[in-house]
């Protein structure tokens, strides 16, 4: 039985935009909650919290405690937590470890990176009422080497598409695009039931993604997909030199400021 947040994202498929942003904290998380369809809590905090040059060193116990930071700021949301690298090698280490995350966060689903070649596992875990986001094209968690799009050569187009098809007849309620070619990335968004959410895979897709972190300009990357909305860096660097001035100068704490 679907949940009724899940049910209102599917109804979105060629309708309306979703909109999805990642979050680490509480703080972020009651602010996105007012804007998002979807809160991700992605192993991108891997980089972007923990400087790990892989999300493959993130653990599931991280993930976990991040997540339940997480949901005490999300009231109307879904939450999607990303289950981490080898948490799920096979049906029953998958099944342990997604009942143990959402028992302990409250999430409303799990993401999983692979089409075809966990399939099974897949499969398994939406038999026994665990509600799945897949993810296809780009894999952090696989990837080797330099980041690039995929879907460059037919090879990689058919591959894709197997896989999406194979997701989506599976059951899952909703496929992360990452980093596909746009012209594979609508045929994908026609093709099946589900919304397709991309990340660096145009505008084609039933909804979009991005790391919180990367679109407020709080760190220096540069990906050719990420559109920085401010410069948090700048601002937090003018406060911080701002209250250095004051402290120097003894006109902060003032009488108002103290007990």
């Amino acid at each position: 039985m679907l949940s009724s947040k899940i049910k209102n994202i599917i109804k979105k498929k060629n309708k309306k935009k979703i909109v999805c942003l990642t979050a680490y904290s509480k703080n972020v998380a009651e602010i996105l909650d007012n804007h998002c369809d979807i809160v991700l809590v992605g192993d991108s905090l891997g980089s972007v919290l923990y400087n790990y040059d892989t999300t493959r060193k993130v653990s599931l116990g991280t993930m976990i405690e991040h997540s339940k930071s997480v949901k005490k700021g999300i009231k109307k949301s879904l939450m999607v937590v990303d289950m981490p690298y080898h948490t799920y090698r096979n049906p029953k280490e998958a099944l342990k470890n997604a009942k143990k995350i959402i028992y302990e966060t409250g999430c409303d689903a799990v993401k999983l990176e692979g089409g075809n070649k966990i399939i099974k596992i897949i499969k398994h875990l939406i038999k026994n009422k665990v509600q799945v986001m897949g993810h296809i094209g780009l894999l952090p968690q696989s990837q080797k080497g330099k980041f690039r799009f995929k879907g460059k050569n037919e090879t990689e187009k058919n591959k894709i598409i197997n896989d999406a098809k194979i997701l989506s007849s599976s059951g899952v309620f909703s496929i992360v695009l990452e980093c596909v070619e746009k012209s594979l990335a609508k045929q994908i968004t026609k093709l099946i039931k589900v919304p397709t959410i991309g990340i660096g895979a145009s505008v084609y897709c039933d909804g979009q993604v991005l790391v919180t972190d990367d679109l407020l300009g709080l760190n220096s990357t540069n990906f050719r997909f990420v559109k920085k909305y401010v410069n948090l860096r700048r601002i937090i660097d003018q406060s911080a030199r701002l209250f250095k001035q004051e402290v120097i100068k003894k006109s902060f704490p003032k009488i108002k400021n103290s007990y």
